[in-house]
């Protein structure tokens, strides 16, 4: 009964975000799930069909429609990461997706602050985060400060930073309010321009709710030339670990620099939801689990 219950409430949730991004002049888009190369990154490995691939993520064929013209965009898709488990992890899930042309990584951190606010009303009494109250920031440099055993360039230099970051950082981070970590070194930026005052970090950051990781969010890199250098260091990342290289989404990258300053930011649906209702795994927010099917 409790699963029934609680996806009545994701149910709600869901229709609260579409009516929140309509209010907000966004366009509700719908892109393709299978691909022929997602973006690649290190530690992500797409679910291949042939020369396919199942999206990890909608990002490149809505950057595309930035390219296009297109100025705010929406998407809520399923989106599938091969070998994902665990307590907070599925290999399929949902993801809230929204870009923003002529904006920033700081226009997205108001728009989480606003959805938030927004979604207040539909969150269950047995969750114990406040959705309606002032977000907490730190960039990642003084969070490392703060909570880590060594500088955050120590970290990037020695290989330690992901580690660093689960075991000693997120565990430290507040758990009753939302927390805002930005500005992460460049050589996490994933597809994220480098701060034009701070080049070492790039205009990155991620949303925390009870602890828990569950946006990341980017002022857009829209140079396709150092975005095509920065996915064949990641490919040489997947050799070292005996992963497949992935391809690289030629057309995403022809089209690139044709893209607007932008801005834009991937949410997990599934883990909004085990927070709104206080659900301690990701399973008693979902219809089936991967093992029930």
């Amino acid at each position: 009964m409790q699963r029934m219950t609680n996806l009545h409430k994701r149910a709600e949730i869901i229709q609260a975000i579409r009516m929140f991004f309509n209010t907000q002049g966004f366009l509700e888009v719908e892109t393709p799930y299978l691909l022929p190369a997602n973006a690649p990154e290190e530690y992500i490995d797409p679910i291949c069909f042939d020369s396919y691939s199942l999206q990890t993520s909608p990002e490149l064929c809505m950057k595309r429609l930035l390219c296009k013209g297109y100025d705010k965009i929406f998407q809520i898709s399923h989106c599938w990461r091969k070998a994902e488990r665990g307590s907070k992890h599925l290999p399929e899930f949902t993801m809230l997706e929204w870009y923003r042309a002529n904006a920033d990584y700081q226009d997205l951190i108001n728009d989480c602050k606003n959805l938030l606010q927004y979604l207040e009303p539909h969150r269950s009494t047995k969750s114990e985060i406040n959705f309606h109250t002032e977000f907490n920031q730190m960039t990642v440099r003084n969070v490392y400060k703060k909570y880590a055993s060594k500088t955050m360039e120590d970290a990037v230099e020695d290989g330690t930073f992901d580690e660093l970051m689960a075991v000693e950082i997120e565990p430290s981070l507040p758990s009753g309010v939302p927390f805002i970590l930005y500005d992460y070194p460049a050589e996490k930026a994933a597809l994220a321009k480098l701060k034009h005052s701070d080049p070492t970090v790039g205009e990155r950051f991620e949303l925390y709710l009870g602890g828990l990781e569950i946006a990341n969010g980017f002022s857009e890199l829209n140079n396709p030339d150092e975005q095509r250098e920065r996915f064949i260091a990641a490919n040489k990342v997947r050799s070292r670990l005996g992963s497949t290289i992935a391809p690289l989404p030629e057309k995403f990258l022809n089209e690139l620099g044709s893209m607007q300053p932008s801005a834009g930011i991937a949410l997990g649906i599934d883990r909004l939801v085990m927070l709104a209702t206080g659900s301690k795994t990701i399973d008693e927010v979902v219809t089936f689990t991967p093992e029930e099917l």
